[in-house]
This record gives structure tokens, C-alpha cells and sequence, in this order.
């Protein structure tokens, strides 16, 4: 895990050690997020985005007792609920970690660990609830079109 090389990163002492969820289980879901504002290049003029992101992680609580300082710690995201408020309570944080904290980065922006994976929903295609019709993606309309002439 990223967050692991935090010794070796300048400007990392702050992150604390990401360890076993709350829930002593794998956690695997769509969550809601807010992008907090910070110095994070991944971030850059995202602060207040509220966004769904898939969760797929056993150890993500932010563990402050092991290392870091939740006091001097740069959060850069943190999950919210349904009222966009930020919780430590499950399921809408699946790690439990203190103030929904899901991401930190470095005090000048160009390190940054996050528990949840962008990756995973970037187009409308990787979303569940998207409605097939609301998906715009004309590669795989000529591929389905090909492969059925």
C-alpha cells in the first residue's frame, strides 16, 4: 500500500498507518465522498465535490494511535452520508476511520494516498445504476452493431 512508504515521502510524517476497517472485513461498495479542499494535485479545483466512489479495501482505517498526527495531517477527501455530512458511521464509511478521513496528501500536493478507487468509476459504463440508454459511448454501440450483422 502507498500510505506504507509514508516515512520515505517528504512531507508524510502527519499520515497515520492505514489498518484493519472497523468492521474486521473486507469492504467492497459504492460510497459517497467529498473532496476536502488541499494542496493535492489529484484534486486540484475539486474541493466541495460530492461523488460516488467504489470502495474495495480490508485495511482502510486511518489509525492515528500507530503513526502520524490527526492534528497536522493534510485530509484531502473523507466520506460522507446522505446528507453530505461527514460520518464515522457504517455502512456510509466502510473503514471507520475518525471524520470519515479517506485520502491524505503532502503539505505541497504531490503525494497523495487515498483508500477508494477513481479508477473504478470514471465512465458511466462502470456504474451500476447508470441506466443503459443514458450511455454514450459509440465505440461499443459499432462494436455491438458488428458483431451482430
Amino acid at each position: 500500500m502507498f500510505a506504507a512508504l509514508a516515512p520515505l515521502i517528504p512531507g508524510a510524517e502527519a499520515w497515520p498507518r492505514f489498518t484493519r476497517n472497523r468492521s474486521e472485513q473486507f469492504e467492497a461498495r459504492l460510497s459517497m465522498v467529498e473532496v476536502l479542499d488541499s494542496p493535492s494535485l489529484f484534486f486540484t479545483s475539486m474541493a466541495g465535490s460530492r461523488v460516488p466512489i467504489a470502495v474495495a479495501h480490508g485495511e482502510g482505517f486511518a489509525d492515528f494511535s500507530q503513526r502520524g498526527d490527526a492534528r497536522r495531517v493534510r485530509a484531502a477527501m473523507r466520506f460522507v452520508d446522505g446528507t453530505g455530512a461527514p460520518t464515522e458511521a457504517y455502512p456510509a464509511n466502510p473503514n471507520g476511520s475518525p471524520g470519515g478521513l479517506t485520502a491524505v496528501t503532502t503539505p505541497d500536493g504531490r503525494f497523495t494516498a487515498l483508500m477508494p478507487h477513481p479508477e473504478r468509476v470514471f465512465r458511466n459504463l462502470q456504474m451500476s445504476f447508470v441506466r443503459i440508454s443514458a450511455i454514450a459511448d459509440t465505440r461499443f454501440t459499432l462494436i455491438a452493431d458488428t458483431v451482430s450483422r
